[in-house]
C-alpha cells in the first residue's frame, strides 16, 4: 500500500497517487469501519491527555478540491473528541481589515494554545492555491509565500505545535458525482456555490498548484499526507490513523496531582 506521507524534497505528481482504497470488498470495508471506530475512541483518549497535560499544541490542516470531504472528515474523525479541547476554524474570503495586513495575520491568531487541538478547514494554503489559480495576486507575490508558509510552520513546530497537513485527494469523476448529488438532493442544495463550476473548469491548474505547494512545504516537522478520498470510509480511516500515530508519538502522561489524593477525605 502506498505511504500517504510525502517525503520532503521529492517531486509530487498527483496522478501517481491513488484516490481509491487498496481494496473495496465488503469484508475489507467492514474491517476498515471497525478500525475507524477504534481509532475515534483512541483519539478521544489522546485529546483528553492533551487537554489535561497542556504541554503540547496540535494543528490539523485539511485541504482539498471542492467536495473532497473536509467537513465530513471533521465530523467522522473527531466525533468522539470533547468540544472543550477542540476548535475548528474555517477560512473564508478575507475581510477588509484582514486584507490590510499580511496574509498570515488572520491565520496566526487562530493557531492552538497549550492543550488545544485546532482543525483548519482550508487554511493559509489558499494563498498559494486559489489566489494563484484565480489570479488574485501577481505571481511575484504568491510565489514568495511558499517561503513564508514554510518558515511560519517551522516557527509553530519549534514553539511546541504538532503540525499535520492532509490533502484529501479525489478524482475528477468523483467530484462530478458529488456535485451532481448537491444539485439532486434537497438537503445538499445549500452547499451549492457558483464557484464550484468555475473551479472545476480550472481542475488542471488547481492540481498543478497543489503539487507545487505540497513539494515546497512538505517537511519532517510539518508533514503532508496525501489521503485517497474517493471513498469516504477510507479517507476517514486514513486521517484518523495518521493522527493517532502522531499523537501517540508525543508520549503524553496525565499530570501528577499537586497533593496526595489518597489522603483526601470527603465529608458527608
Amino acid at each position: 500500500m502506498q505511504d500517504d506521507r510525502i517525503k520532503p524534497g521529492t517531486k509530487v505528481r498527483l496522478k501517481d497517487w491513488d484516490t481509491r482504497p487498496p481494496e473495496e470488498g465488503d469484508a475489507f470495508k467492514r474491517e476498515a469501519r471497525e478500525r475507524l471506530e477504534s481509532l475515534v475512541g483512541r483519539l478521544a483518549e489522546l485529546q483528553h491527555l492533551l487537554y489535561a497535560q497542556r504541554r503540547h499544541r496540535v494543528l490539523v490542516v485539511l485541504q482539498g478540491m471542492d467536495t473532497s470531504g473536509k467537513d465530513g472528515t471533521i465530523k467522522a474523525v473527531f466525533s468522539g473528541v470533547s468540544p472543550s479541547g477542540l476548535r475548528v476554524v474555517s477560512f473564508k474570503a478575507p475581510t477588509q481589515p484582514e486584507l490590510e495586513r499580511d496574509f498570515l495575520w488572520r491565520v496566526h491568531r487562530e493557531v492552538p494554545a497549550d492543550g488545544e487541538l485546532v482543525v483548519f478547514n482550508r487554511s493559509h494554503y489558499e494563498d498559494v492555491l486559489a489566489v494563484r489559480v484565480r489570479g488574485l495576486r501577481p505571481e511575484e507575490v504568491w510565489r514568495r509565500r511558499y517561503r513564508h508558509i514554510a518558515e511560519f510552520e517551522r516557527l509553530l513546530a519549534e514553539e511546541g505545535t504538532l503540525v499535520l497537513k492532509f490533502f484529501l485527494h479525489i478524482s475528477k469523476a468523483t467530484q462530478k458525482k458529488r456535485l451532481e448529488e448537491r444539485l439532486a438532493q434537497k438537503d445538499k442544495n445549500w452547499k451549492w456555490d457558483p464557484s464550484d463550476l468555475r473551479d472545476r473548469e480550472s481542475w488542471d491548474a488547481f492540481q498543478g498548484a497543489y503539487e507545487e505547494a505540497l513539494e515546497r512545504t512538505a517537511s519532517d516537522h510539518a508533514p503532508w499526507f496525501v489521503v485517497p478520498s474517493d471513498k469516504k470510509w477510507w479517507r476517514d480511516l486514513s486521517v484518523a490513523r495518521s493522527l493517532v500515530e502522531a499523537l501517540e508519538g508525543l508520549k503524553m502522561r496525565y499530570p501528577t496531582p499537586k497533593m496526595d489524593v489518597q489522603t483526601i477525605r470527603i465529608g458527608d
